[in-house]
């Protein structure tokens, strides 16, 4: 019964790894530096991605790219009187480089149309832990890339109603590493057996919108940004375990299947002074549909087994405010906040994802350097409440403290 509790947690892991906290709100620098809004004011060409009904409004074709620098951080400690002797560790120093390229607006100046792409990573980054850390049996690493590709067509139907639609073609990969408590001649902590497992993934979806211009000075906007299932074929499962226990845990191929979840978010825009622009955002995520993991061999023995397992998600409303003031022609200046709870109940707290409820802080400006062409920077502080949770399913708890510092840099033309 050990052994399949070891493959089930690797599994369960690798999954967790699409979870809430690897949801990113980045696809802007403007709206990144706003708190995460941009659902209702059509900015810039990253409107693609917050609302594709906002791309027949833009003026001209832009060419947008910009990438953020996430520095995440967690910390770890024994709870108190778990009987485990003490413990406090930390994940190593990493940084990730989330990016986002998009090109697009109205084909003619006088047209109803709009046409863009969209090319950005809505999920992704990474954990590394000490290879012999306490928990070292559930996660040793986790390393997620994701890569959406959106082509978008926006109409304008009518003076305040704007509506769009693009194809989402996802992909993406996974790494995982995990201790295994199999060990040889020279003892546990010394030589333990590893597991690794590495798949690639690909799934399909869309994003709609509808933005609304009720009048210059207040705007709305609405998008439904819809459920991808990450489909893993022929994902490569290995273990390092002593000779005598090769034939139990074979180099062997995985399928799966892992929901990212489904977003609605509604939004409006407000500018109650000529230079000051006002927005809130309010974002529903259907979490509820990672209910259950499935893993399938293409090789079981009577230690490896199909992974068949419940995962107890809850869906979230998160609450993004935002605003931008321009100090002249040249110079806007902008700032945010967001809070943004968990979806991981409690009982399913692991280190892969020690998830938390987060406070986020913003801020960022803009330069228009020379006519088309604007240089944005933004940064995202991110400070998750201490939390003190069990993973009931690998037997282990603690108390986790997450935070990131997140920089970004970008620039678009407008043609």
């Amino acid at each position: 019964m050990k052994k399949q509790l070891i493959t089930a947690s690797l599994l369960l892991s690798a999954a967790t790894s699409f979870g809430g906290g690897y949801q990113l709100n980045l696809q802007g620098v403007r709206q990144m530096a706003m708190g995460g809004t941009g659902t209702a004011w059509p900015w810039d060409a990253s409107t693609i991605f917050y609302n594709p009904g906002g791309v027949a409004r833009l003026k001209g074709i832009q060419m947008y790219g910009s990438m953020a620098f996430i520095m995440p951080s967690t910390a770890y400690g024994n709870r108190e009187n778990s009987g485990v002797t003490s413990s406090n560790e930390r994940t190593a120093s990493q940084t990730f480089t989330p990016f986002n390229f998009y090109i697009g607006g109205r084909i003619a100046e006088d047209s109803r149309f709009g046409l863009g792409l969209g090319i950005y990573t809505p999920f992704g980054a990474g954990m590394k832990w000490d290879d012999n850390w306490l928990g070292k049996y559930i996660v040793q690493s986790v390393d997620l890339q994701t890569v959406f590709f959106q082509p978008t067509v926006s109409y304008r139907a009518s003076e305040w109603l704007s509506v769009g639609a693009g194809f989402v073609f996802a992909a993406g990969s996974v790494d995982f590493r995990q201790a295994m408590p199999i060990h040889g001649n020279l003892g546990a902590d010394i030589d333990d057996g590893q597991a690794h497992l590495h798949g690639n993934a690909t799934g399909v979806g869309f994003n709609i919108g509808a933005q609304m211009k009720v009048h210059d000075d207040l705007q709305f906007g609405l998008t439904y940004r819809s459920q991808v299932n990450m489909d893993v074929e022929g994902g490569s499962a290995k273990f390092t375990v002593p000779t005598s226990l090769k034939d139990s845990f074979p180099s062997t191929k995985f399928d799966a299947r892992m929901p990212l979840p489904g977003v609605v978010s509604a939004g409006v825009g407000w500018r109650p002074l000529e230079h000051l622009t006002l927005q809130l955002d309010l974002n529903y995520t259907g979490w509820n549909s990672y209910d259950s993991l499935r893993f399938d061999f293409a090789q079981t023995t009577t230690s490896l087994h199909n992974v068949r397992a419940p995962r107890h998600y809850r869906n979230t409303l998160t609450t993004r405010v935002g605003l931008s003031y321009r100090i002249s022609s040249v110079v806007s200046i902008m700032g945010g906040a967001a809070y943004d709870p968990t979806p991981v109940t409690n009982g399913f707290v692991s280190p892969d994802l020690p998830d938390a409820d987060r406070v986020v802080l913003t801020c960022g400006l803009t330069v228009k350097p020379v006519r088309g062409l604007t240089i944005m920077a933004a940064f995202e502080g991110s400070n998750g409440v201490k939390r003190n949770g069990s993973y009931d399913f690998g037997g282990f708890s603690g108390v986790y403290k997450s935070t990131a510092a997140v920089p970004a840099i970008g620039l678009y033309y407008n043609f």
